[in-house]
């Protein structure tokens, strides 16, 4: 008979919790059913077994054989003590004591641990060297391990650092089959061995030895004479209710695993010490007997570095994407702890650990974003459904905690729109590295950072378009710090896929009149002639895709020419400074032209229009939707282009003074139905009169030219406030199509043919 059983004490977050769950699987298919199964239900781990809630209880409180855990190149692991200069004689340690009451064991439980201890000192006397302890100086008996004897000052011992390398190679070529040295250091060969975060510093964080911590906890949980007790913490352990007797003080400290019950500031009524823990302590057991199965290795494919030592679902930290995030927050690395709602064997969940990667594509994913594009784009393999999140940052003082930082699930269905982020995948490495470069403006940091949560965002939500004009805002205030001059190195936004778009589309006016102004150009044919982003960009002349610079190295600097005059600030006062500087230029050129064409199925429709002269539109944020639409791959839109405006409400018409000012400034002559075309040329005074406020005058010029061209107005003269002049003006910056043009022709004179 199969039982399932929901532990509720077994859950995604704290790391503790969900350590636990695999440490119970461990343990259960190794030395009680082979054939259990186990599998995450919302926030619960359950587990399918033929042992019964009874027997699962009965093992681990009478069979169950602990992990050997032993790290002797910690000061802290029990196999060494520290000298008492006053009572010339070694000090005596609570840590020392549970590993000599391992070797004193004669129960069958403890067989594989005795038997670790055993080769452990036999390493430990190998390298270790005879001193005369008593004759040595502080200094000099601070730096060394002594290896208790029953000698009176003389004894063996090992240096702390010297020896620590040779300590561990020693200890994985005896104990090749205690998984705990293949989880918690990593041989690189010549160099140093690397410590996977979940270990620390190799089983220790700061003063706290882990392994001595769990020999401890050992000790008391398996003690035959507190068999009472170890259940009702066993009980609570597994079924997350409420218990008495917890560990408190330095008997309850927990390290990073467990940051609600490490004590400290605010963890307690008062100001609270270090010493306010709790603890169970069948949840360090189990804790550190599910740690070990995180198997770290060397591999050209780890997620950590090409050269470094990989460990499962590990990735370099960003700081993004949690509420706690701080720029300045001491985080090296994060992991990404799998989930699975399919019930899998221990067997299985080593062969997943074992893989330990997600994948873009033929890239091993090496950031956050990129683990969250695998889950949802359904890169992961066996079964996972989501990953909890951590990371192992200096929390608390310098204390390393392991910081849930949320949750990412795989979606039911994959979203084709996620392919978009593949377009600044080069770009965000770049802009990391200009970001996290030394001496650094802050306003990067945060830039970048703000970017990455945006990017988070998305990949949680990619049917949402706001969450998409997030990403596209986030872009443009990073550009809008490279064009200061700071991290140019970055480059400016690459193409973008015209999928961004349908990603971005939300229905509503601005991101169409957005479109619409960042694809204008000079001319169409080939390609776009001339387009607008060096207006808002200071782009190198012979590649659009860099910036215009001067010097070399740390010399250089952006060489920011005149016609950049688009700033970020209003969209009122970019939009009016784009018309007023393309006019120029035409001038300068001898063209009586407005140089802003429409891009194919771009163009501004006329109820757009009417609602952006009725102040129905946010223009700032339009314009700055469009100065991320800028970097769009104009052969992609060229190419695959799709009309993207709603048919246009006959009762929708800008009011017909405008219309006239905007007949007077056009990019070509226009054209009649017949054929027949006038050219009425463009009058930088009129546009110069708008944005002064004037838009009597204005209006006025526009009827004279207009009549010159022999069109006859139904509108003789108008006024406006200031600000709806402006207005006037700034509408002048979304280009019309030649057919628009000839419906405001026929609404201001319907007998023109």
């Amino acid at each position: 008979m199969i039982c399932v059983h929901r532990l509720d004490g077994c859950a995604p977050a704290p790391l503790a919790h969900y350590l636990k769950a695999l440490g119970i699987l461990r343990l259960v298919a190794e030395q009680a059913d082979n054939g259990v199964r186990g599998w995450w239900e919302g926030d619960r781990y359950c587990l399918a077994s033929q042992l019964t809630l009874e027997q699962l209880v009965a093992f681990f409180l009478h069979r169950y054989a602990p992990t050997p855990m032993p790290a002797p190149w910690n000061g802290a692991s029990g196999f060494f003590k520290t000298w008492d200069e006053k009572k010339k004689a070694l000090r005596n340690s609570k840590n020392f004591n549970a590993v000599s009451a391992i070797r004193k064991s004669t129960a069958k439980r403890w067989r594989p641990y005795r038997t670790a201890i055993t080769l452990v000192d036999e390493v430990l006397d190998d390298i270790g060297t005879e001193r005369d302890v008593a004759d040595l100086s502080q200094g000099e008996r601070k730096n060394l391990l002594i290896i208790p004897s029953d000698g009176e000052g003389r004894f063996a011992a090992l240096h702390k650092t010297d020896d620590k390398t040779d300590i561990q190679r020693s200890l994985q070529r005896a104990l090749h089959t205690v998984t705990f040295y293949r989880s918690a250091i990593v041989d690189v060969g010549d160099e140093k061995p690397e410590y996977p975060d979940l270990w620390g510093s190799g089983g220790n964080d700061g003063a706290m030895d882990f392994t001595a911590r769990y020999m401890e906890n050992l000790q008391v949980v398996l003690d035959p004479d507190n068999v009472l007790q170890s259940k009702v913490w066993l009980d609570a352990c597994l079924g997350a209710g409420p218990v008495n007797g917890l560990l408190r003080g330095q008997a309850g400290k927990v390290g990073q695993f467990l940051p609600g019950g490490a004590g400290g500031a605010n963890s307690v009524n008062g100001v609270g010490d270090q010493n306010d823990t709790l603890l169970n302590p069948w949840d360090f057991v189990l804790m550190l007997e599910g740690a070990v199965s995180f198997i770290s290795h060397m591999s050209r494919q780890c997620l950590l570095d090409p050269s470094g030592a990989a460990s499962p679902f590990v990735v370099n930290a960003s700081g993004a994407a949690y509420a706690s995030a701080s720029p300045t927050e001491k985080s090296r690395y994060e992991q990404w702890m799998p989930l699975w709602s399919r019930p899998q064997s221990y067997a299985e969940l080593r062969r997943l650990l074992a893989e330990g990667r997600a994948q873009i594509g033929t890239r091993a994913a090496r950031l956050p974003l990129d683990v969250a594009r695998a889950v949802k784009r359904m890169g992961t393999a066996r079964g996972i459904h989501a990953f909890q999140r951590y990371g192992y940052i200096e929390r608390n003082g310098q204390s390393n905690l392991a910081v849930p930082l949320g949750r990412f699930g795989a979606p039911v269905e994959n979203s084709a729109l996620l392919a978009c982020i593949d377009d600044l995948d080069d770009w965000l490495r770049r802009l990391r590295r200009e970001a996290h470069a030394r001496g650094v403006p802050s306003r990067l940091v945060i830039a970048e950072k703000r970017l990455a949560d945006a990017l988070l965002a998305v990949t949680e939500h990619p049917l949402i378009p706001s969450a998409w004009q997030n990403v596209l805002v986030c872009l443009v205030d990073v550009e809008g710090i490279m064009r200061q001059g700071t991290g140019f190195d970055a480059r400016p936004i690459p193409p973008l896929r015209t999928a961004w778009v349908a990603a971005s589309d939300d229905g509503t006016l601005e991101l169409r009149l957005a479109i619409a102004f960042a694809l204008q150009a000079r001319r169409f044919g080939a390609g776009a002639a001339d387009p607008i982003r060096r207006h808002w960009l200071p782009l190198h002349s012979k590649s659009l895709s860099r910036f215009a610079t001067s010097g070399v190295g740390s010399a250089a600097k952006l060489d920011v020419p005149q016609g950049v005059v688009v700033h970020g600030r209003r969209g009122v006062d970019d939009a009016i400074a784009l018309v007023q500087r393309r006019l120029v230029e035409a001038s300068q050129r001898g063209d009586r032209h407005l140089p802003l064409v429409a891009a194919p199925n771009a163009a501004a429709g006329r109820r757009d229009l009417a609602s952006l002269l009725a102040g129905g539109v946010d223009l700032d944020r339009t314009l700055t939707l469009g100065r991320a639409f800028m970097a769009l791959d104009r052969k992609s839109w060229d190419e695959h282009h799709a009309p993207m405006l709603l048919p246009s409400d006959a009762s929708d018409w800008p009011e017909d003074a405008w219309l006239a000012i905007r007949l007077c400034v056009l990019p070509w002559p226009l054209e009649l139905r017949s054929g027949f075309k006038l050219d009425v040329g463009a009058d930088p005074s009129l546009v110069r009169r708008l944005a002064a406020g004037d838009a009597e005058s204005a209006v006025r010029i526009a009827l004279r030219r207009l009549q010159a061209a022999g069109i006859r107005c139904t509108v003789r003269t108008a006024t406006a406030s200031t600000e709806t002049a402006r207005l006037w003006a700034a509408a002048l910056a979304f280009p019309i199509t030649k057919g628009t043009a000839r419906q405001f022709l026929y609404q201001l004179d319907p007998n023109k043919e």
